[in-house]
């Protein structure tokens, strides 16, 4: 009796260790992929539960949102100027199983597939797109993100482009250009300003030829204007109606 009580010990320690090293416990934000003898068996987590020794083994995922920089990279514009493009990418796991079953490492996938989508994408558009328009092509790199990395298991949220560096030359030429530009809407203002005063002179012309009496208004008018400058000199007008009169007079036929 005394003999079997160390077996009996050392029977209970064994299993106390496989119960020990059979209990799991996962967050609130992690899952485990489970693989029996080598085969996919599901997905377990969060909270308790019991994985067989040697038979059953797990590979921990976590499901919370990853921020990733996406390395700053060349990129040569529709225009072809060289401008330098980094990027943040937020994206998180939505298929535990498809993230370890299907991708060896996806953080590193979705990183590499990151940079040549940015590449890619960019290189179809103007510098004047990349600096004027980063939500649209924001949204174009997330929606081919996210139709690639599907069969990962992965969700890309979001894509911001942080920053597009150009060369000092470049940025020479762009303040050159809108100097250009604000000169060219300082004229396009005074020539669309001068075509609205010679429309208003046309449209006061023609009501003065219905009505001579508004005229002649007009003439004793400009008068009272030139005598309160406090000029040594006033200019009298000659009356149009007069010189036509004398023109016509002049062109009969003797």
């Amino acid at each position: 009796m005394s003999a079997a009580v160390p077996v009996i010990l050392f029977l209970a320690f064994i299993v106390f260790l496989l119960l020990a090293a059979s209990v799991r416990v996962l967050r609130e934000y992690q899952r485990a992929v489970l693989f029996t003898l080598g085969r996919y068996t599901g997905i377990k987590g969060p909270g308790l539960f019991l994985l067989l020794p040697v038979v059953q083994q797990m590979v921990r995922v976590d499901l919370r949102l990853v921020v990733l920089d996406v390395p700053s990279q060349d990129v040569i514009s529709r225009d072809n100027v060289s401008v330098k493009v980094n990027a943040v990418l937020y994206f998180r796991v939505i298929d535990a199983d498809k993230a370890v079953i299907h991708a060896q490492n996806y953080l590193q996938a979705t990183s590499q597939l990151a940079q040549t989508t940015l590449r890619s994408v960019l290189g179809k558009h103007t510098l004047d797109e990349m600096l004027a328009e980063r939500d649209r092509l924001n949204s174009a790199i997330q929606e081919i993100l996210d139709v690639q990395t599907e069969a990962w298991g992965v969700k890309v949220a979001n894509v911001e482009i942080k920053q597009v560096d150009i060369t000092e030359n470049m940025v020479r030429a762009i303040a050159r250009q809108a100097e250009a530009e604000r000169i060219r809407r300082a004229k396009v203002i005074n020539a669309e300003g001068e075509q609205q005063a010679a429309q208003k002179l046309v449209e006061a012309a023609q009501i003065l030829t219905v009505n001579p009496k508004a005229m002649q208004l007009r003439y004793l008018a400009t008068l009272s204007e030139i005598a309160s400058e406090r000029s040594s000199t006033i200019v009298f007008p000659f009356p149009i109606d007069l010189a036509e009169a004398l023109r016509t007079a002049t062109e009969a036929p003797r």
